[in-house]
């Protein structure tokens, strides 16, 4: 640990985080609700009250947020893209599940640090942190009990097990991340580069098996783009987690993922325009494919940054 955490920082983090994991939260439960068959409705309507909740927490962030977050961060593309508006127009259209897209107009409408007095937010900051934190609580219970039920087959939906275990580590990140700000500590950043590509890196992988499995077999070319992907990002997790031998420096190792990232990040780009174009065949809903880009965006971000932490360090 390296201190307390400066109450204008608390504040922009915080509501940096809400930005990209409270939307994150809220389409979990879109793609939740989306997969379930017509017998388990009851799990649809709660799904659909998570979507809901989630969207209160998003809103209040957007609102909190306009002049408080980094340029940095507005400008990274992890909370929106120039696609999720569209992407959330064509997935409501399909689905049929109401998306409060005027969040998201909102949203487009911010802008960074003005130098506001921030610590004027904190009670309220500290108030959504703890909602998020209960909120998320909840969300993980339920996803608990839906891969529960997969796993005992006692439960069909279209999501993969995997993809709940997946979308389940992320709701418990964010739990670990609100808690830690609730605490107003501020985290040893060399150690946090560490954590967050042992994280990332799986998730990246995972998303490009997933976008491998739910292509059209046709897709042939697609399929095995998202393949090699899932083996870079498979073999740069065992060079974090010590699997591999080698004498690669964490800055080393922190530049090679961020190139492979970058080419996955271009993937998922051409990806969402071709399904919100209708010229990729695939099972992917564009409001998922818009998702893990903004992911693969956030990632790239804390890479960005762990890179200049590290020539500094």
């Amino acid at each position: 640990m390296n201190g307390v955490m400066r109450p204008r920082d608390f504040v922009r983090e915080s509501l940096e985080l809400h930005l990209f994991f409270g939307r994150i939260m809220k389409e979990h439960s879109i793609f939740l609700e989306a997969g379930f068959v017509a017998k388990d409705a009851a799990f649809a309507i709660q799904a659909d009250m998570f979507k809901s909740q989630f969207a209160e927490v998003l809103q209040e962030a957007v609102t909190l947020a306009n002049g408080v977050v980094s340029e940095e961060t507005l400008n990274s593309g992890e909370s929106i893209t120039d696609k999720t508006l569209r992407a959330e127009q064509i997935t409501e259209e399909l689905s049929g599940i109401t998306i409060e897209s005027v969040i998201t107009t909102e949203e487009l409408r911010l802008t960074p640090n003005s130098g506001i007095n921030q610590s004027k937010l904190e009670g309220q900051v500290t108030a959504l942190n703890q909602k998020a934190i209960g909120l998320t609580n909840a969300l993980v219970q339920f996803k608990t009990k839906i891969l529960d039920g997969m796993l005992k087959c006692k439960l069909f939906t279209f999501n993969f097990p995997l993809l709940i275990i997946h979308i389940r580590r992320e709701a418990l990140l964010y739990i670990n991340k609100l808690e830690r700000l609730q605490r107003h500590m501020v985290v040893d950043f060399v150690q946090e580069a560490i954590e967050e590509e042992k994280f990332w890196n799986r998730q990246m992988a995972e998303h490009a098996k997933f976008i491998s499995h739910l292509l059209d077999p046709t897709e042939s070319d697609l399929i095995i783009k998202a393949n090699n992907l899932a083996v870079q990002f498979d073999r740069l997790e065992q060079i974090v987690q010590g699997g591999e031998e080698g004498t690669k420096t964490l800055g080393q190792i922190t530049q090679e993922t961020i190139m492979s990232t970058r080419a996955l990040r271009d993937f998922k780009a051409a990806g969402t325009d071709g399904l919100l174009a209708c010229k990729i065949k695939s099972i992917i809903i564009p409001l998922l494919a818009d998702h893990v880009l903004r992911e693969a965006n956030h990632y790239l971000r804390i890479l960005n940054r762990s890179k200049r932490d590290l020539q500094l360090y």
